[in-house]
């Protein structure tokens, strides 16, 4: 009877099982929908506002026409719909394109002003992509998970835990035109509640945007967030768009639930695809390993032909081909009288001495040993006397700022005819040159902003930044879909362009422009701190040994190597790039820091953290014992694992195994590194399922 019994419940289980799916799924999608429905329901106020002829969104926007409607999805986990308000009177029309993703609890929306009248429209400003509060079950603190943006420091991406305060907001913003540029600067944070929840908020907007986050009173958190300089008046049949904002709910006693819930929803839902899978990011070698030339002639302007087939060849002799080749500024004419340096940019064509036969030959030799090719770009600067400069001007804005250098003018994106030449000049270079990975920097470090300023009009403020971005975005999304298989590397000064729009479409491979090659502790603390909330980023090496490598390991990394050096044996360099792939995967998977924010920006303490894959039962874990410090050891919490099963630990440096109870390793264990600086990896997998 009891065998019958159990057979009985083992034929039933998948069913149940299949059931308790469904059903959960089912719960969990009517809640993000139902948040969605009640929020923008006809006769109630959205969660956004805007000033319209003087007068708040609130008091008028519930007389104006409503009209929902449900987009058609092949995806089942996305639900997209559109709410319109129409204001009968003066015409203007505001669309909400919302998308609700069930898969994880996440929902995302921008907006669209119309002018439908025959007339300007009363000004527009104030307007907030999202004016909401969000209120807790139970009083108690709130805390705001943020970071820092980029401003070429080891401080980069440093992570804040900022208890709030009733009464008194945190506002966030670039300090200029570039979404991640600053201290207040990053548009990725959590806003953790006191009743075991949050919300993962994400700004898209690759301009000067803003939130403020304010706690209203001890069980209620209000978010505000929009585009920060506009107040403008639409032409008769005139549009515009708004930031998007993301909002991911999430659930659980450690905030880390919900950063790798978002960690996970970004290549999900916002990484680029290539054949269904998120674009894994590559090892890449530059083909500039060294620094000849005397001024003004650059290791970059001196690059050759003969130099990039010579180091192709020289890695393939080797056999320690990277997955990429990488060539950097300097590869096209410099405009005549310029100080010979590769800043000056705006002539986008190959040049001729240094590459008689193009780039073809260059990437022809990498195809050929099984790499992609990678080139830099920076097509928004032009400098004075480059063929853009002197043909075309009427495109080009010019500012007068203090130490303005000759290459500081600025092509307007939002122009619809300087955007298709550049759209067709760079895709016919990525065309006929075999470019793989289109890498474009930006580099107006003395601030682009002023340049939208100068463009607008009296009641236009902000119309510039808005043409210039809604450009860019359509640039990107032109290259994306002219060449399916292209990766696009976000470079802005390093990583100064960061936030939901640019991470759906690139990534950044080269974060920061602090020298984290010749800095391991800091390139550690930009590993942390950006992990947070981004799984694809990337960096360089250059100095060849395990604390250097593994310190600015993540899912992508520049190899800058001189392999002629004999300091290294080719089994050694052979064995560096075997480690990154194999380890890449579980920069993908789940993150948690093991040690506390008292271990970043110091040289005297550990650092240390886990990269986890709960369904592969596998992860790893970095640990770094840093110059100054005297701990041989530290305690360490994992976490994220299966307390029942029983893990096989191996640390790699010791070749030494042993077995812990998943339980076990999350109370804690010891590890124990005798020199300094050094490093230890160590990877672990299940070996006994409960």
């Amino acid at each position: 009877m009891k065998n019958l019994l159990l057979s009985l419940i083992l034929l039933l289980l998948p069913g149940i099982f299949l059931n308790y799916q469904e059903t959960y799924a089912q719960r969990e999608q009517s809640d993000i929908s139902r948040w969605v429905k009640d929020n923008f329901a006809k006769n109630k106020i959205p969660p956004f506002s805007f000033v319209y002829g003087g007068r708040s969104s609130e008091t008028f926007i519930g007389s104006w026409q409503y009209k929902a409607e449900k987009k058609t999805s092949t995806n089942p986990d996305v639900e997209e719909s559109v709410y319109t308000y129409t204001d009968p009177q003066s015409g203007l029309v505001v669309k909400c394109f919302v998308t609700c993703f069930h898969d994880f609890q996440a929902v995302e929306w921008l907006l669209r002003f119309y002018n439908t009248s025959g007339e300007n429209a009363p000004l527009l400003e104030q307007a907030a992509v999202i004016n909401h509060s969000f209120t807790s079950a139970v009083e108690g603190p709130f805390i705001l998970h943020h970071a820092r943006g980029s401003t070429a420091e080891r401080a980069d991406f440093r992570p804040y835990d900022d208890k709030l305060v009733p009464g008194k907001s945190i506002y966030m913003t670039p300090d200029r035109g570039r979404s991640s540029d600053g201290i207040l600067a990053f548009p990725f944070f959590n806003i953790e509640m006191p009743d075991q929840k949050g919300i993962m908020v994400a700004i898209g907007w690759t301009g000067k945007w803003y939130a403020d986050v304010q706690q209203k009173d001890e069980r209620s958190v209000a978010l505000v967030s929009g585009m920060e300089r506009m107040q403008l008046s639409l032409f008769p049949g005139e549009e515009i768009r708004t930031p998007k904002i993301c909002l991911l709910f999430w659930k659980g006693e450690d905030r880390m639930t919900g950063h790798n819930q978002f960690r996970r929803f970004v290549l999900a839902h916002h990484t680029r695809m290539i054949d269904g899978k998120p674009a894994e990011l590559p090892l890449s070698a530059s083909l500039i390993i060294s620094g000849e030339g005397a001024f003004p002639c650059e290791c970059f302007t001196c690059m050759t032909e003969i130099e990039a087939l010579a180091t192709i060849a020289r890695y393939k002799k080797f056999d320690i081909v990277p997955e990429a080749f990488w060539l950097d500024a300097g590869w096209y004419p410099l405009p005549e009288g310029c100080d010979g340096r590769w800043p000056n940019v705006g002539t986008w064509e190959v040049n001729k001495k240094n590459y008689p036969n193009g780039l073809k030959p260059i990437s022809d030799a990498a195809h050929a040993v099984g790499a992609k090719f990678l080139v830099w770009f920076e097509p928004e600067r032009v400098s004075v006397g480059s063929q853009l400069d002197l043909e075309h001007p009427e495109w080009l804005t010019e500012v007068s700022l203090p130490n303005a250098l000759p290459y500081r003018k600025l092509l307007n994106f939002g122009n619809k005819e300087a955007l298709q030449w550049i759209t067709d000049r760079i895709s016919d270079i990525i065309r006929e040159e075999g470019i793989d990975i289109y890498r474009q920097d930006f580099n107006f470090n003395i601030n682009n902003y002023p340049y939208w300023e100068k463009s607008d009009q009296t009641q236009r403020i902000g119309i510039s930044e808005i043409r210039h971005i809604e450009g860019l975005y359509a640039f990107w999304d032109s290259l994306l879909v002219r060449f399916p298989d292209l990766i696009i590397d976000n470079c802005a000064s390093g990583g100064r362009r960061l936030d939901l729009e640019t991470t759906s479409r690139s990534s950044p491979l080269h974060r920061t422009d602090f020298y984290s090659t010749s800095f391991p502790n800091g390139s550690q603390d930009h590993t942390y701190g950006l992990n947070f909330y981004l799984p694809l980023h990337g960096t360089g090496n250059v100095t060849i040994d395990d604390y250097h490598f593994r310190s600015n390991l993540s899912s992508s990394i520049v190899v800058s190597w001189n392999i002629n050096d004999r300091a290294h044996s080719m089994v050694e360099l052979r064995k560096y790039m075997d480690d990154f792939k194999r380890l890449r995967p579980y920069f993908y998977g789940d993150y948690y820091p093991l040690t506390g924010l008292s271990g970043i920006l110091v040289d005297d303490t550990w650092l240390a953290y886990q990269l986890n894959r709960p369904e592969n039962g596998d992860g790893v874990i970095f640990a770094f014992r840093r110059e100054g410090n005297r701990n041989k050891s530290i305690r360490i919490n994992l976490k994220g694992l299966d307390k029942n099963s029983l893990y096989e630990i191996f640390y790699e440096d010791y070749g030494i195994k042993f077995n812990r109870s998943g339980a076990e390793l999350m109370e804690g264990i010891d590890i124990y590194i005798p020199t300094k600086p050094a490093s230890l990896l160590i990877s672990y997998k299940i070996k006994v399922a409960p």
